[in-house]
């Protein structure tokens, strides 16, 4: 799996931020954000999505296609945080209600009959607006002055409030369906920032599905495609109080 440059840049401000953080012993802040139970907050992201695609044998002489390809878009998201102390201050359970902007992009080179020497290039952009609903666990390092970093994972559900599963589909402009209901799994990792009077933090998250999300109607477009999972990374930045 390949990262793109936000991904690369990412690691690199989390690896300079731990370094930083270490260098002297500092007076903490916050002290009783550890001590509380219950925290609330506000997350803010970019994302970049693809599916991960799984085509059928035989592309080429049984559905006249030489190829599809898969490239990531941009987009973003916004959430509400709830986060729930279990037992230890480093062991939180996280439920992240998120509205959520992706965008995908599927190119389609297909058999032009009237010119075999110049294939045809379909490209298929596929967009949804979705209501997350993660549920993740958190586990951190004790704190170093006023840093931690932190693992999380868990999975999530999606509904797609821009799915067209129950669309009516045009076989002379037809377009790719999705489910509109979507179960992913989750893994990632961040820095946490202690201020005085609230917390900021960095994180690095990967989505992927676990189910095929397509619709398998045979059309020109979807008849290639065994399978397609929705695959995301998020990089997001939280505050919680």
């Amino acid at each position: 799996m390949k990262f793109s440059k936000l991904h690369y840049l990412t690691v690199l401000l989390l690896l300079s931020s731990i370094a930083f953080s270490q260098r002297n012993e500092k007076p903490k802040n916050y002290r009783k954000f550890d001590e509380k139970s219950l925290h609330f907050g506000f997350l803010m992201g970019v994302n970049t999505a693809d599916f991960s695609i799984q085509t059928k044998p035989s592309l080429l002489d049984t559905y006249e296609t030489f190829s599809i390809q898969n490239s990531r878009q941009p987009g973003f998201q916004l959430g509400i945080i709830t986060s729930l102390k279990l037992g230890h201050p480093t062991l939180r359970l996280r439920f992240i209600p998120s509205l959520s902007f992706t965008e995908r992009l599927l190119s389609y080179s297909f058999v032009n009959p009237n010119n075999p020497d110049q294939p045809t290039l379909v490209d298929e952009r596929v967009g949804s607006t979705s209501v997350d609903f993660p549920l993740l666990l958190k586990y951190r390092t004790l704190r170093y002055n006023n840093f931690a970093a932190y693992i999380i994972g868990g999975a999530q559900y999606s509904l797609d409030l821009q799915s067209k599963e129950e669309t009516s589909q045009s076989f002379n402009k037809p377009f790719i369906k999705l489910n509109q209901h979507d179960i992913q799994g989750q893994i990632g990792a961040g820095v946490d920032f202690f201020m005085p009077y609230f917390k900021f933090g960095m994180e690095l998250k990967l989505s992927h599905g676990l189910g095929n999300t397509m619709i398998q109607d045979n059309t020109i477009l979807s008849a290639p495609i065994e399978r397609l999972s929705n695959r995301v990374w998020w990089f997001s930045i939280t505050f919680e109080g």
